[in-house]
């Protein structure tokens, strides 16, 4: 069973921001404990600042690994500029290379098939060019993903997502990949397809 944080968790409202406020929230435990606590009792009362000291390490971790607006901007630009043929190519790549085993699908709802320690998601990534998505196919896709017993959907868009088909995409359990997280799955291989051309 995998454990999952509630997303308004103090602790995943802290991963999701900025790295220094986990650290100063740590760093206001340890002095209140200095100023509130007998020097006897110091340890155990600064240690209150650990779990907030490994959530700002991983934020920082995360925000370190996270390209730059500049970046995303730029490959959202590429993207937005590739054929079929190109983009395809490019997620497929980015998939192999992150250690997934890539099969291209023929279907309408989703463009490929991805399997890795035995789990297999499926992927849609057709109509990435799309200014704005709405819920009809991330509905396919999730069609898709029970005919073929799929264990996890991915959307793939350069465009916006409507509020109701975000909100169908987190009740299904669909993950989106777009802005900052497609162009840290396209690390590296849009820049290379750049230079060479």
């Amino acid at each position: 069973m995998k454990l999952k944080m509630a997303e308004n968790s103090l602790f995943a409202i802290l991963l999701r921001s900025s790295w220094w406020w986990s650290l100063g929230i740590a760093v206001a435990i340890v002095v209140i404990a200095r100023l509130a606590l007998p020097a006897a009792y110091f340890a155990y009362g600064a240690f209150g600042a650990f779990p907030f000291i490994v959530i700002g390490a991983m934020a920082a971790w995360k925000q370190l690994r996270s390209p730059s607006p500049a970046r995303v901007a730029d490959t959202l630009r590429l993207v937005g500029a590739m054929s079929w043929n190109e983009f395809s190519s490019a997620i497929e790549n980015a998939f192999r290379r992150d250690g997934h085993a890539v099969t291209r699908l023929a279907g309408p709802a989703a463009d490929f098939e991805l399997v890795k320690a035995g789990r297999t998601a499926l992927v849609s990534c057709k109509r990435w060019k799309v200014a704005r998505t709405g819920i009809e196919p991330l509905r396919e896709l999730n069609a898709c993903k029970q005919a073929r017993d799929a264990q996890q959907c991915i959307y793939v868009a350069a465009g916006e997502i409507t509020d109701n088909a975000r909100k169908f995409a987190t009740e299904n359990g669909i993950q989106v990949v777009q802005g900052a997280e497609l162009a840290q799955l396209l690390r590296g291989i849009v820049r290379a397809k750049k230079a060479a051309n």
